[in-house]
């Protein structure tokens, strides 16, 4: 059994303080994809993890990044999709094993009164091609936290944010069409009408407790691994983010 995880730890020095390793150790993924670390340097793997980095920070200090923790050896690993303007944030990695490719993405947000929507828009075309691409030599398991919530079930709040980075209708229009090419959001495939299953609150007005959340954060594969799903979850037990992991099960 592979289990696999998407995790944006909001900074990972930050996250060390607040258990991470802890909820590493609990969830016990072999493949754990990290968005936004904020770090230039990856922290040392505690003793009894047997656990390598794959590290990605981008140019620009303290921003963005991306890293993905594996136990499973990659066949080959590279950072970035060789575009420069997206490549300088850190924002993609990918990993080749002998039956899939493992793609850990962090896509941008379009900011408050939407500056980078464009921006989004343009790295959503860009990576949706490259994963293209790979599917072509063998399937293809996405995790990233792709800052967007697809459905009203996704958010608690639908109504109120229509016009909100995360929820605008580009990119809710992007994700239908690219789900609709063969690409399967294991989570709702499971659990097509589960009401309340979120991945982000935001710090402020207590949005956790009262569970005022989206699901921004996916584990996406193509429609070939599908007969290999088993299990699609959230993982709850750990407060080190503002986000926690989303979760699946393959029998990879």
């Amino acid at each position: 059994m592979l289990r696999v995880a998407s995790w944006n730890v909001n900074g990972l020095r930050a996250a060390l303080k607040k258990g991470f390793w802890d909820a590493v150790r609990a969830l016990d993924p072999d493949l754990l994809g990290l968005q936004e670390i904020k770090a230039e340097e990856a922290p040392p793997v505690p003793d009894g993890l047997a656990y390598r980095w794959l590290w990605n920070p981008g140019e620009k200090k303290g921003y963005a990044g991306t890293a993905t923790l594996y136990r499973r050896e990659p066949i080959a690993a590279r950072n970035g999709l060789g575009i420069p303007e997206f490549d300088a944030e850190g924002r993609v990695q990918t990993l080749e094993f002998e039956a899939f490719f493992l793609v850990n993405a962090y896509f941008p947000n379009a900011g408050r009164g939407l500056p980078r929507l464009d921006f989004k828009l343009a790295f959503n075309r860009a990576i949706e091609g490259y994963l293209e691409d790979l599917r072509k030599r063998k399937g293809v398991i996405l995790v990233g936290d792709l800052n967007v919530a697809h459905r009203e079930i996704d958010l608690a709040r639908p109504k109120d944010n229509v016009k909100n980075a995360g929820f605008t209708p580009e990119e809710r229009s992007w994700i239908d069409a690219f789900l609709r090419k063969g690409w399967v959001d294991t989570f709702r495939r499971l659990h097509p009408d589960r009401e309340g299953a979120y991945t982000w609150w935001t710090y402020r007005f207590n949005a956790r407790a009262r569970n005022i959340g989206w699901r921004v954060d996916y584990v996406i594969v193509s429609e070939d691994l599908l007969p290999r799903l088993k299990n699609a979850y959230i993982f709850y037990d750990t407060h080190a983010s503002d986000h926690v992991p989303a979760v699946a099960e393959f029998d990879l």
